[in-house]
C-alpha cells in the first residue's frame, strides 16, 4: 500500500508513526515553516521534524498549485491520509490517488465538523468525544465514515491533554482500520447531516473570561483554551492569562478578585472561580497564590 500523508501539528505525529507499520509512506506533506517564539524565526512543524527523523521525504507547498504538483510528483499512490493538515483539498488533489483520501478527525462526526473540534467539545460540556476515520469528499468533514472510536471526556481534561489522547486513539484506529478499508472489507457509511455541528476556528477574543457568566462556563473556557490561545482577564490594564482554575463555593461580587484561603478567587454570576495557575503579561506561568502574594494579598477586579 503506497500512501501519501498530510499533517502538520504534533497531534499528527502518532498517526504518521502508526501508518509506517501498515503502509509504504511515499511522501509527507506539511505546512511551510512559520515564525514562532520571541525570535520570530521560522520553525519547522512537528510533522516535518518527525518525518526527517524517520527518513521520509517531505514537501511543504505554500498554495493549492504547489500542493497539486507535490502530490502528482509522488507517482502512483493508493491512498492519502490526512491528519490536521490545515488546508481543504480540492478535487484535483483528491483524484490523485487510487481510492482518494481518508481523514483522522478528532470528534464523533457529524458533531464538530471543522478546525477546532476538541476545544468546542470542551466548551459545550460534552461528556463524550472520539475519533472518526472518514473518506474525504469536497465538503468540510462531510465524507462517509469508515470507523469511529468513542471515549469519555474527563472532568480535568484540557484542550491540550484531550488532543494528545485523541491523537493516540486516532493512531490506533488508523492502523487497525486502513488495511481492511483498502482491501474492501470496510464500507464507509454516509453521515447523518441532521446532527451536524460546526467547530469554528478559535479566536483569542473568545477566550476572554466574562464574570457576568457562571463559574461553570468559565472553568470550561480555561480548560478548552489551554494551551491555545489561553483564557485571559484584563486586570489593572494588563492581560492575565488563566491556565488552570477550579470552581469554589466562595462568591465574591461578579468581577471582583479576592484572596480566599490564600488563593485568588474571581466572582461570577454563579459561584467563584479559583485562579490556580496564571501568567501575568511578560512573565512565565505561576501559581495563583504566588501572584496574589506578589500583590500582598490586595483584592482587585476585572477591567470592564
Amino acid at each position: 500500500m503506497r500512501v501519501i500523508f498530510l499533517g502538520t501539528p504534533s497531534s499528527a505525529v502518532p498517526p504518521l508513526a502508526a501508518l509506517l507499520d501498515v503502509a509504504d509512506v511515499a511522501l509527507v506533506i506539511t505546512q511551510p515553516d512559520r515564525p514562532r517564539g520571541r525570535s520570530g524565526r521560522p520553525q519547522p512543524p512537528p510533522v516535518k521534524l518527525a518525518a526527517h527523523e524517520w527518513g521520509l521525504p517531505v514537501a511543504q507547498p505554500s498554495d493549492g498549485a504547489s500542493l497539486r504538483t507535490a502530490v502528482t510528483s509522488a507517482g502512483n499512490l493508493d491512498v492519502g491520509v490526512v491528519v490536521a493538515y490545515g488546508r481543504i483539498l480540492r478535487t484535483d488533489v483528491l483524484a490523485a490517488t487510487r481510492v482518494g483520501y481518508v481523514n483522522v478527525h478528532f470528534s464523533l462526526l457529524p458533531r464538530w465538523r471543522g478546525s477546532a473540534p476538541v476545544e468546542r467539545a470542551l466548551l459545550a460540556g460534552d461528556e463524550t468525544t472520539g475519533v472518526s476515520l472518514m473518506h474525504l469528499d469536497e465538503g468540510l468533514d462531510t465524507g462517509p465514515i469508515i470507523s469511529v472510536i468513542e471515549t469519555p471526556i474527563a472532568d480535568d481534561e484540557t484542550g491540550g491533554t484531550l488532543t494528545a489522547r485523541l491523537s493516540h486513539i486516532g493512531a490506533m484506529l488508523l492502523s487497525e482500520t486502513l488495511p481492511g478499508f483498502m482491501a474492501g472489507l470496510r464500507q464507509p457509511a454516509p453521515q447523518i447531516s441532521a446532527g451536524a455541528t460546526y467547530a469554528a476556528r478559535l479566536h483569542p477574543d473568545e477566550a476572554a473570561l466574562d464574570p457576568e457568566r457562571p463559574a461553570t462556563d468559565l472553568e470550561r473556557q480555561v480548560r478548552a483554551f489551554n494551551p491555545r490561545p489561553g483564557a485571559w482577564l484584563t486586570v489593572e490594564g494588563d492581560r492575565l492569562k488563566v491556565l488552570a482554575a477550579a470552581i469554589v463555593t466562595a462568591e465574591p461580587p461578579p468581577g471582583a478578585i479576592e484572596g480566599i484561603d490564600g488563593a485568588p478567587v474571581l466572582g461570577t454570576t454563579a459561584g467563584g472561580l479559583r485562579l490556580d495557575v496564571v501568567q501575568p503579561a511578560g512573565k512565565g506561568p505561576q501559581s495563583g497564590s504566588a501572584w496574589l502574594n506578589g500583590r500582598r494579598g490586595a483584592a482587585t477586579a476585572v477591567d470592564r
